[in-house]
């Protein structure tokens, strides 16, 4: 049997992760000052749609700590029985995010629903012009971290918190101008009903695709199928079985395959390195092991190769 290992570098890098790093830290300041001025706006205008979008920026804040130590800790040397280190701690705090999502959600929808049938007084006028500074600081926000959101599920979960405080502060904007212009209280209540309806859905993608990595499925962007047939295809593959796709973190997508050589496959070593391109080049998977053997199961002598 001969088997090839290759391992490309983790993630997007240590220059991507100290990048990230710095955009959550700005992130993290803008959004913990702000929500402070917002929950002290919705108090003074007994605005329900600004103490919920003062909330979700509270898990905002969370989120981006959470982020951050995520970041800190995946980076750390790794002892020799964490054989692929601390990655998957990214996709942990990924999971809590979108988990404190959910949990903000159906708090703003309980609050919203106790407060359609008797709309208390707001003020419009404040209420827009503290929604309108909110929305501002977060369209920075979503500045600053949209770069790196394709490239760590764990920074996509503080960009999507930061993105739903932004359509938050859009409602919120919407609200107080109907409270202003035509008296509609109720605005504010439906207005935070929609906010806690757009916070769910977010985090619904959040937490499916972090529970996709930690139950090691294939990547949303490689085709199982579309490898078998590829791999079927390099010249010398006879039959491809126990084939598995898997992602070790954000980024890091890992493979492992057994290919059965035909009688005229030549050199194995020239067998793994083709397989190996078609792999990297055509899917973008580095991370493999790969195993070739006969297909009566034979060995031939001085065939096995191991690559770092």
């Amino acid at each position: 049997m001969s088997a090839r290992h290759a391992q490309a570098p983790g993630g997007h890098g240590t220059a991507g992760r100290r990048a990230s790093a710095r955009r959550l830290s700005m992130v993290l300041a803008l959004v913990a000052g702000y929500m402070v001025a917002e929950a002290i706006g919705g108090l003074l205008t007994n605005s329900l749609a600004l103490l919920a979008d003062a909330g979700h920026m509270l898990s905002d804040a969370a989120a981006l700590g959470l982020a951050l130590f995520a970041l800190w800790f995946a980076a750390r040397p790794a002892p020799s029985n964490r054989t692929y280190g601390y990655y998957r701690i990214e996709i942990l705090a990924a999971l809590a995010n979108g988990a404190t999502l959910v949990a903000v959600a159906v708090f703003i929808l309980v609050e919203a629903y106790q407060r359609i049938s008797n709309p208390p007084a707001v003020d419009g006028g404040p209420m827009i012009a503290i929604a309108a500074g909110g929305l501002l600081v977060n369209l920075v926000a979503l500045r600053l971290l949209h770069e790196g959101k394709g490239e760590s599920l764990n920074v996509r979960g503080a960009w999507l918190h930061v993105l739903t405080d932004a359509l938050g502060s859009i409602q919120a904007i919407a609200a107080g101008a109907l409270i202003v212009a035509f008296g509609w209280t109720w605005a504010d209540p439906v207005a935070s009903a929609l906010i806690g309806l757009l916070v769910l859905y977010s985090a619904w993608g959040l937490v499916s695709a972090s529970v996709s990595v930690l139950m090691e499925s294939a990547p949303v962007n490689v085709d199982v199928d579309a490898v078998r047939d590829a791999l079927r295809e390099v010249a010398g593959v006879a039959e491809v079985h126990d084939l598995h796709v898997w992602s070790i973190t954000s980024g890091m997508p890992a493979l492992s395959v057994h290919l059965v050589a035909t009688a005229d496959a030549g050199r194995w070593d020239d067998l793994l390195r083709r397989a190996g391109e078609v792999l990297h080049h055509r899917f973008g998977v580095a991370h493999t092991t790969i195993q070739v053997e006969g297909a009566c199961g034979c060995e031939p002598c001085g065939t096995t190769l191991t690559q770092p």
